[in-house]
């Protein structure tokens, strides 16, 4: 099971994002403020739930939470800061939609921007250790692939429903025949993509 908090006595919000590695789409990011007597035995990492889990807990989570918030941020700004910088600046935008004030922020991955007066703490793989970062890893993952499978049918040569614009096979083949969307990240070197091999 994971941890409750990483303080009894400070209100935290766990924060994650999801979609850097992906070839096209926004980066999203979101922070969750959970009870302190929140338990769930489910709940994880999102990349270790089925499709059918991530969506059972975003509708806890988003029911339950003291106070969570999503945001993103497109390709295009990806391209001018870069997606590490990018996902940051989505993360801050989350932070500072949540309407409580965080006392500390639990950062999943080993590296951050701070932001304003909040104290943060960098955790690695904390998406499988505090359940505030993992609500906030179902959030962002659940609501970037509702953003993604909307896309599939304005440009269905890229399997986006499937794929959800990560460089899959697929993906890689609507490029190679069709170019790129309006959605595409530029800077992501999508030549070199293109050779990478399929299987």
């Amino acid at each position: 099971m994971l941890c409750s908090h990483y303080t009894e006595d400070l209100t935290e919000a766990g924060c994650d994002e999801a979609g850097r590695g992906c070839l096209a789409g926004p980066v999203f990011a979101a922070a969750v403020i959970l009870p302190h007597d929140f338990r769930n035995d489910l709940l994880n990492d999102s990349k270790k739930l089925t499709v059918r889990q991530r969506n059972h807990l975003r509708i806890l989570i988003e029911d339950e939470a003291i106070a969570w918030a999503v945001a993103s941020v497109d390709a295009t700004i990806i391209d001018e800061i870069n997606i590490l910088n990018a996902s940051f600046l989505a993360m801050h935008q989350a932070i500072r939609q949540l309407t409580i004030h965080p006392q500390i922020l639990l950062i999943d991955g080993n590296r951050f921007k701070p932001l304003d007066d909040i104290p943060h703490i960098c955790i690695v793989k904390g998406d499988g250790k505090f359940l505030s970062i993992a609500a906030a890893s179902v959030l962002a993952k659940t609501h970037r692939d509702e953003f993604m499978e909307k896309l599939h049918d304005e440009y269905p040569d890229y399997d986006w429903k499937h794929n959800k614009g990560y460089p899959c096979k697929k993906h890689r083949e609507g490029i190679a025949l069709h170019g790129i969307t309006p959605l595409h990240r530029k800077s992501y070197r999508l030549s070199e993509q293109l050779k990478l091999s399929f299987y």
